[in-house]
C-alpha cells in the first residue's frame, strides 16, 4: 500500500524557518518525482516544489530562492527546506507522489506564519 506522510508543520514567525518530510512507503521510492503541494484557506491547491528520482528540481515562482526540495532516496523521504517564510505561505502542504498512474496524497501538516 501507497503511502505518503507528511511532518514538521507549526507555527513560525515571518521571517523563519521550517523542514517539512515526507515519508514513503509502499514503492519503489527512487523511481518516482515526489511533489509538495500547498492549500491556503479559501483557495485551490497549487504546486510548491517537485523532485525526481535523479534529482532535478521544480519550483513555483513564489518560493524560488527561499525553499529547497531535496530527497533521502535512503530514507524514503522528502523534505521542503522553507527559508524566510511570510504569511502568504500559510497553509496546508501535502506532499504527493504519481505511482504506476495512480495519485497519491499525504494527509497534509499546516505551516501558519504570522506576520
Amino acid at each position: 500500500e501507497v503511502q505518503l506522510v507528511e511532518s514538521g508543520g507549526g507555527l513560525v514567525q515571518a521571517g523563519g524557518s521550517l523542514r517539512l518530510s515526507c515519508a514513503a512507503s509502499g514503492f519503489t521510492f527512487d523511481d518516482y518525482a515526489i511533489g509538495w503541494f500547498r492549500q491556503a484557506p479559501g483557495k485551490e491547491r497549487e504546486a510548491v516544489a517537485v523532485i525526481i528520482g535523479g534529482g532535478s528540481t521544480i519550483y513555483a515562482d513564489s518560493v524560488k530562492d527561499r525553499f529547497t526540495i531535496s530527497r533521502d532516496n535512503a530514507k524514503n523521504t522528502v523534505y521542503l527546506q522553507m527559508n524566510s517564510l511570510k504569511p502568504e505561505d500559510t497553509a496546508v502542504y501535502y506532499c504527493n507522489g504519481e505511482v504506476e498512474g495512480m495519485d497519491y496524497w499525504g494527509k497534509g501538516t499546516l505551516v501558519t506564519v504570522s506576520s
